[in-house]
């Protein structure tokens, strides 16, 4: 399952991340890591807003694709 099927108020856990090298890069310095809760705050024309450690990012649904839950 991945982020784009989680709801809004849902907290979840990061399971893997996948995608090149450079996207899983780019995840993991926003802050998703494998074991991270993150919780899903709204979506915003086709943008998920998750709380990632105490931060809120916006995360593309193409991007969210990549972060298994």
């Amino acid at each position: 399952m991945t982020l784009t099927s989680a709801k809004k108020g849902q907290e979840v856990l990061v399971k893997e991340i996948g995608g090149s090298p450079e996207t899983r890069q780019f995840l993991e310095t926003l802050g998703f890591l494998p074991g991270e809760n993150i919780s899903i705050v709204n979506e915003i024309g086709g943008s998920l807003i998750v709380v990632v450690k105490g931060t809120r990012v916006a995360v593309s649904r193409p991007m969210a694709e990549f972060i298994e839950i």
